[in-house]
């Protein structure tokens, strides 16, 4: 391939990987936008998050049974028409249950667009430059999301939601076409028996699996029936799952890997990390948008110092990796440097200024630099080359689950939280208390000479006090939630001390697949 078609297609690949992760996040700042629009509630407009996020846990652990089977180069270009075509079918939507199931079929389209994009920005450098490779779809992968938010807000103020959905349409067609002209077989493999029990059974226990995770709390958890219904029915399929995929001759997802210590420990982690990645996308906004009084715009600055950092990380974590650097050491400071992420911004209040959580943002994006391309090193470090694409694709699919559990986990325990940080500061709100007396009366006196009466003004000024407990306590419980995150980091950090010394005789390999 000449210099020239090799860079056309590795911008390409990057491209519809950035587009796709893109997705993930874009349509969070929409949801008020198309509730409005097509009638719906917030629940129910929910779903086109949820969706998606159920289809792309599905689809990224079968990615490489795809590929085996209908050919790289076909399933790659399929999934780019059909992420394409489904996202010209959502902005379209004139229902919600319409939107909600294009954009399902969106999320399966999408699920190729990360690790076979991997595998061919992997493939277009040579050995001594797979640093370069894995530095460069890092950048792109990291950015995607963070920006997400911000493109979603700015489209959304300024045109309308549809068009969150059709700016991937000349991006989709100009990717299908590039790859149809540039993109390659590298071998033909013979069709292998369909593993469809395996497959069903997969569909099944994840769907149900995430539908809980990312409805639960919405729904009062177990006090809806369908949540238990699901709960037991993704239990029941996931065991059975685990079981046929270990005795059946031509699994879709070889679990028998994960007698491999790197690759078992490495995923744990990969959930931490993919528990930090999801909930501070999802923590950050909301902190500085609903209480520190950021417009989207600002939000997306604050990240903005963070990814220019990160990219600089990610160059020096592949030099690093090359020259024999061990995975786990470069995982270790990774760890740590999200640990005091979690817990400087645990430690933050209402007057904190923009500029302290810049500076905490760019511990969270160092800590993801150091942790995307060495966990994926580390998780196949034991693996033999024809294990090693199941190997990623698993490791893929815990980070997303990580990102499911670790949502879910802080609604839960964040709106837990609120009763009882609501509580702690009711209690100091009585006549005993000078401050809260000096608060009230000078609130008070403050609406009296608005006009209001001596009765009408008390009763504004408790009113008004009950905002202020409400904002205090919203905002405790989401410090709570950041400092919960790194707590889990610290727990899983000991599992560093089983991989720390790698076999020397076995060539490392930095696979960029593993996003």
């Amino acid at each position: 391939m000449s210099p020239l078609k090799r860079q056309i297609l590795l911008v390409t690949v990057i491209a519809a990987a950035i587009m796709e992760l893109i997705d993930t996040s874009i349509v969070n700042v929409a949801l008020n936008y198309m509730s409005g629009n097509l009638g719906a509630t917030l629940e129910d407009v929910s779903w086109v998050i949820t969706s998606y996020a159920i289809a792309n846990v599905i689809i990224i652990p079968m990615t490489s049974f795809l590929v085996n089977n209908l050919g790289r180069r076909n399933y790659y270009i399929g999934s780019i028409i059909l992420f394409t075509f489904c996202s010209f079918m959502c902005g379209n939507a004139t229902s919600i249950w319409e939107l909600v199931a294009f954009r399902f079929m969106q999320g399966l389209g999408g699920g190729a667009l990360l690790s076979v994009s991997a595998v061919v920005v992997y493939e277009l450098f040579p050995k001594e430059k797979q640093a370069t490779a894995s530095a460069l779809f890092g950048i792109g992968i990291f950015i995607g999301p963070t920006i997400g938010p911000t493109l979603g807000g700015y489209i959304t103020e300024n045109y309308s939601w549809p068009w969150i959905f059709y700016i991937n349409i000349p991006i989709g067609i100009t990717a299908a076409i590039s790859c149809m002209f540039f993109l390659y077989e590298p071998l033909i493999k013979q069709i292998r028996q369909i593993d469809w029990a395996g497959i069903i059974l997969l569909i099944i226990g994840i769907g149900s699996l995430q539908v809980v995770l990312e409805r639960g709390e919405t729904d009062d958890w177990f006090a809806a029936g369908y949540i238990v219904v699901l709960t037991i029915t993704a239990i029941v399929s996931l065991t059975a799952f685990v079981l046929w995929e270990l005795t059946t001759e031509n699994p879709v997802v070889n679990l028998s890997i994960l007698r491999f210590r790197s690759l078992s420990i490495a995923a744990v982690l990969t959930f931490i990390t993919g528990m930090g990645m999801y909930t501070s996308i999802y923590l950050t906004p909301v902190v500085a948008q609903r209480l520190l009084g950021f417009t989207p715009t600002q939000s997306g600055l604050l990240l903005l110092p963070g990814s220019i950092v990160a990219v600089l990380a990610l160059i020096l974590t592949g030099k690093l990796l090359q020259k024999g650097v061990s995975p786990a050491l470069i995982v270790l400071f990774g760890f740590l440097s999200f640990i005091y992420f979690n817990w400087s911004m645990s430690r933050i209040n209402l007057e904190t200024p923009a500029i302290d959580i810049t500076l905490n943002l760019v511990f969270r994006a160092i800590g993801m630099a150091l942790l995307t391309v060495p966990l994926g090193t580390l998780a196949v470090s034991s693996l033999e080359a024809k294990d090693m694409p199941q190997g990623t694709a698993f490791n893929n699919m815990m980070r997303q689950l990580g990102g499911s559990f670790g949502i879910s986990i802080i609604n839960t325990y964040v709106a837990r939280r609120i009763a009882s940080h609501r509580m702690d500061l009711i209690t100091h709100i009585n006549e005993e208390n000078p401050i809260s007396v000096s608060r009230i009366k000078a609130y008070t006196s403050a609406f009296q000479q608005k006009g209001f009466n001596i009765f009408d003004a008390r009763q504004q000024a408790m009113q008004l006090m009950e905002k202020l407990v409400v904002k205090q306590s919203s905002f405790s419980s989401y410090l709570d939630g950041y400092f919960l995150i790194g707590l889990f980091f610290a727990v899983v950090l000991p599992l560093l001390f089983f991989v720390a010394k790698r076999d020397k005789k076995r060539p490392l390999v930095i696979p960029s697949s593993d996003h």
